[in-house]
């Protein structure tokens, strides 16, 4: 692999070890569907498998923080906490690092595989307070692993706003804590990919069952006796 010092291009889905027989095997179709696989020369527009990491990572983040809240427990607090959120939300930011990264959409997969065993060693939560760092550091981390080319930490770092000094301790940090295991295999790969299709049905269900509640709302001040209302109301 080379320091980029041009123009990026995407990647191809990172060559890995071969799957075992048991395993779900992802189709070519589903590569293309979550824009892992180039139908031309270069992926057009925001791949699909952003918008289905985005989605994950946010019901994640509010699950966790719900759940932190209910229990009346406080996480464990790492150099990946800030003192407040970011303004910007978890899909704009993951916007904001692909449009200007470089990185391939096969490296948004890798970093969450990287962010998942993070959270797993250190056992502490995804929350709006560590998303933002872990994402950046996660991604600085995989870019260097599986992509042809990358950019130094410098500009990494300005891509995710913080400093390149900062950038510098996370990503130490986070390689220490995952005990530098970077290497994924075509199982792990393959298996983060069909999850990342499930959160699709789970999205569009969640986006039916509101549009469904809220037929159920018209309907129900539709059929409402409006002389019933008003005597009851004065």
């Amino acid at each position: 692999m080379k320091q980029r010092d041009t123009e990026p291009s995407r990647t191809r889905t990172p060559d890995m070890e071969t799957s075992s027989p048991n395993t779900e095997i992802c189709s070519v179709d589903t590569y293309l569907s979550l824009g892992l696989r180039e139908q031309g020369k270069e992926v057009l527009g925001f791949p699909r498998v952003l918008t289905l990491l985005s989605s994950s990572l946010d019901r994640s983040v509010q699950k966790n923080e719900r759940l932190l809240e209910t229990s009346q427990s406080k996480d464990i607090v790492t150099i990946f906490h800030g003192v407040r959120p970011p303004i910007l939300t978890i899909r704009q930011y993951i916007e904001r690092i692909f449009k200007y990264s470089g990185c391939s959409p096969s490296c948004f997969v890798i970093a969450q595989i990287y962010m998942d065993k993070f959270v797993q060693n250190m056992d502490v939560h995804l929350t709006s307070l560590n998303i933002h760092r872990l994402l950046i550091t996660s991604l600085t981390v995989a870019a260097k692993f599986i992509d042809d080319a990358f950019f130094n930490n410098a500009y990494y770092a300005k891509v995710g706003g913080v400093s390149t000094s900062e950038l510098n301790q996370l990503e130490m940090k986070f390689l220490f804590c995952i005990d530098f295991r970077l290497h994924v295999n075509i199982n792990t790969f393959e298996q983060y990919c069909l999850l990342l299709e499930k959160e699709a049905a789970v999205s569009e269900g969640a986006q039916i069952e509101l549009l469904i509640q809220s037929c159920r709302i018209t309907e129900s001040w539709s059929n409402k006796d409006d002389s019933t209302w008003y005597s009851h109301s004065c």
